[in-house]
């Protein structure tokens, strides 16, 4: 099936399809809509694989990053599979059901941003204290360099988004609780991303956001669950007073 998509595959198969319900979809939302429509059409079916992704973006004249993301979101959702040396594949469930769950993904309504404050929250707390007790010498490490990555800007009053997210990100690896960090790979980029826009730190206070990190650090090396929960609670002070206002 999938060797006869780039014959086959008819530019009327990949239109944008239109949704009367949204005034305007985001590249996510078609792309999606965009694939949901080939399996509707049975240009792919259940437990094919995925075209290769330089030739979907450009028969969807998106970029590949926006493409990822889309096959991102699939993935989380359980509608797509990554094999390794094998691609992309879709689920390998009846097309009723894919295409049932492919709209319900499309009319989610984004959550508010508090909402998505609140819940890291919840992750990142049960994130590092299970990292101080479940944390690998490795983990250790890859921490620590995020952290230093992120000190090395910071001091010098540099945008360190990137790396702040990174350090976040590396302690809920050290959570080895898979569903923690998929969540939280969903969540934290715009969360972090909106407040240091809207946020002006100075040098004084990048100096105290390192001394909360390594707080963080320690107490995980300390393997003491109750400190670095303590310290995080610390470091999410802003946080915690955004969701309570």
């Amino acid at each position: 099936m999938v060797n006869q998509l780039t014959i086959t595959m008819k530019s009327t198969s990949i239109e944008k399809i239109e949704n009367p319900n949204k005034i305007k979809e985001t590249d996510e939302e078609i792309i999606i809509s965009k694939i949901r429509q080939l399996i509707v059409s049975k240009h792919l079916e259940p437990g094919d694989r995925l075209p290769a992704e330089r030739e979907l973006a450009a028969r969807f004249e998106v970029s590949r990053n926006q493409l990822r993301q889309a096959i991102q979101k699939l993935e989380f959702y359980g509608l797509v599979k990554k094999y390794p040396q094998s691609g992309t594949r879709i689920a390998n469930i009846g097309v009723t059901a894919l295409n049932g769950m492919m709209t319900d993904i499309l009319q989610l309504q984004n959550p508010d941003f508090k909402s998505f404050v609140e819940t890291r929250i919840i992750l990142e707390t049960n994130a590092v204290r299970l990292a101080a007790t479940r944390r690998t010498d490795v983990q250790i490490s890859e921490i620590q360099k995020a952290h230093e990555a992120y000190s090395q800007k910071a001091i010098l009053g540099h945008d360190a988004v990137e790396e702040d997210l990174m350090f976040h990100l590396k302690l809920a690896e050290a959570s080895n609780n898979s569903v923690i960090n998929s969540l939280m790979l969903v969540i934290t980029p715009e969360i972090i991303t909106h407040f240091v826009k809207n946020k002006v730190c100075n040098k004084e206070e990048n100096y105290l956001l390192i001394k909360e990190h390594q707080a963080i650090i320690d107490a995980i090396i300390e393997k003491d669950a109750d400190k670095a929960v303590s310290t995080l609670n610390d470091h999410f002070k802003e946080l915690h007073k955004y969701c309570s206002e």
